[in-house]
């Protein structure tokens, strides 16, 4: 999506994009981070922010899942906990098919950086409060690891989000031109490797009214790091894949990283144990 500063135009263009989902059911939509504003300005997000399961924005998402019976990551919007709160988090929420809001994840990361793009200087910790718990959710076709833009960076968090059992990462994001360009693929296709997991990865693109450039290129990969369906065109745009979840048992299987990675954590706790 280009999500502009009004949520209901961006609200409009979620609802065209969903008449264009295939038929086949149980499904899974993942929309960017920022998807009901985009450019706005940390104060008017503020503005927009809306308690955990009350108004009306919150309201439109679950009665779209309802209607097209999907089950609905929605990217990430500014949720305070009480009217008092000065800052916000960035919570990307998931709707089931029946319209039901069954798991909330804060960004945990925040975007704190310097990029060589028309904006510069990125500080969302101005006006967001980082999130702290790692966050999953069982579905009928899988887990989903639910995870934020900058967090990709992070490995420790996938690794977490596959203890807990993650299937499917899911990564709303707004990647900058400059370093979508450099990382985005790099970093997807990583994540997606290293955990042995599906990886949805929605994206915004292209020029923002307040002159930020996100970089696209939204992405669906298999846990065996294949692209296998993506955004090229630098337009609002719908891309999808059907998932045999099953095709993550053999990848599981002949390269046992789960296991591993027990093994060489007992080691690293020994090793430190007799440094002491």
């Amino acid at each position: 999506m280009t999500s502009s500063a009004s949520p209901q135009d961006n609200l409009k263009t979620i609802e065209q994009l969903l008449t264009q989902l295939p038929p086949q059911r149980p499904q899974l939509v993942v929309l960017p981070e920022a998807c009901l504003c985009f450019g706005a300005g940390d104060q008017r997000q503020r503005e927009l922010a809306e308690q955990f399961k009350a108004g009306p924005l919150q309201q439109r998402l679950a009665a779209l899942a309802k209607q097209h019976g999907i089950w609905l990551v929605a990217g990430t919007m500014p949720i305070i906990d009480s009217p008092e709160a000065d800052k916000f988090t960035a919570a990307s929420l998931v709707f089931n098919p029946k319209g039901d809001c069954v798991a909330r994840y804060n960004k945990i990361h925040l975007f704190d950086v310097d990029v060589a793009d028309n904006t510069r200087s990125y500080r969302e910790s101005h006006w967001t409060s980082p999130g702290n718990e790692v966050v999953t959710v069982d579905t009928e076709f899988g887990t989903l690891g639910l995870a934020v833009c900058y967090d990709v960076r992070f490995p420790e968090l996938f690794r977490a989000l596959r203890t807990k059992g993650a299937d499917i990462l899911v990564l709303p994001s707004a990647f900058t031109q400059v370093t979508g360009q450099a990382h985005w693929h790099v970093l997807t296709r990583a994540r997606a490797i290293e955990q042995q997991c599906f990886m949805v990865a929605a994206a915004q693109v292209g020029e923002h009214a307040n002159g930020r450039e996100t970089y696209g290129h939204a992405l669906v990969i298999d846990g065996w790091g294949r692209i296998l369906a993506e955004a090229t065109d630098l337009k609002t745009q719908l891309v999808s894949n059907v998932a045999d979840m099953h095709e993550l048992d053999p990848i599981r299987r002949d390269i046992p990283v789960a296991q591993h990675i027990q093994s060489s954590q007992k080691v690293l706790h020994a090793s430190t144990k007799r440094t002491r």
